[in-house]
């Protein structure tokens, strides 16, 4: 029995009727060219479009690399933009700091040496102050609380010049209308001493001192008397002197 062979057979041709179309009927081998030319424009099809699709990727690749070029010249120049505020400013800070905070710091040290010294030498004057003062304390308590019967406006007109303020016109008042005219008429004597003092506060120019006075008063021919007392002396320097402002009696 024979096999059928696949080749270039021929197909009878029918008869065509009269007015029909004739189809032509393709053989085996045209349909395998046909498919082989398919199959060739289907893999220039491919060819071509991994073609296209390479370029695709250069070109995104491209854009990629043009933007990242693009962001580096553009921090490239944010930094360059930054950078000379920072300078300015850096610049800025060292004048401030040579103009404005080194000449004020010297103020304020110069200011502070000042201070010091004024201290220093006020402390001193307060040391020296205390003494004078209590020194002319005592003398003036003396001279204002002394007196004899046949000097006695001289001796309390002289201890006047020793006062000030209103202290020294309510004591003016007092000796012209009470203590001059007793003295004479009674023949009256007085003598103070001044056993202890004490310098309570003092300034250059102002002073507090405490007096222990003892006073001892005659009358005619009668026996002396004496007394004791606590005396807060306030005084106040004028003129280059210390005169006594207040006189109270503790």
């Amino acid at each position: 029995m024979r096999k059928p062979q696949l080749g270039n057979r021929r197909v009878p041709s029918q008869p065509t009727r009269k007015g029909a179309i004739p189809v032509r009927v393709a053989t085996e081998t045209e349909t395998e060219s046909v498919t082989g030319q398919d199959a060739v424009e289907v893999s220039a099809e491919t060819t071509e479009q991994s073609a296209t699709e390479i370029d695709e990727h250069e070109d995104a690749r491209d854009v990629a690399e043009s933007e990242d070029a693009s962001s580096d010249d553009a921090h490239t120049e944010d930094a360059e933009d930054v950078t000379p505020p920072a300078r300015w400013r850096r610049i800025q800070w060292s004048r401030v700091l040579a103009f404005g905070v080194l000449p004020l710091l010297a103020v304020v040290i110069a200011a502070g040496a000042g201070f010091l010294k004024w201290q220093d030498a006020w402390v001193r004057g307060s040391k020296v102050a205390g003494i004078e003062s209590v020194a002319a304390a005592k003398d003036s308590t003396v001279a204002l609380l002394s007196y004899q019967p046949d000097t006695v406006d001289k001796d309390l007109r002289a201890a006047r010049n020793r006062l000030t303020g209103g202290f020294k016109d309510s004591y003016t008042q007092l000796i012209q209308d009470v203590v001059i005219p007793g003295a004479k008429k009674q023949n009256i004597s007085a003598v103070a001493t001044v056993p202890a003092a004490a310098s309570v506060s003092a300034t250059p120019n102002h002073a507090v001192a405490l007096l222990f006075v003892d006073q001892t008063v005659a009358v005619g021919n009668d026996a002396p008397t004496s007394s004791s007392s606590i005396v807060r002396v306030t005084m106040d320097k004028t003129g280059g002197r210390w005169l006594i402002s207040a006189f109270d009696p503790i």
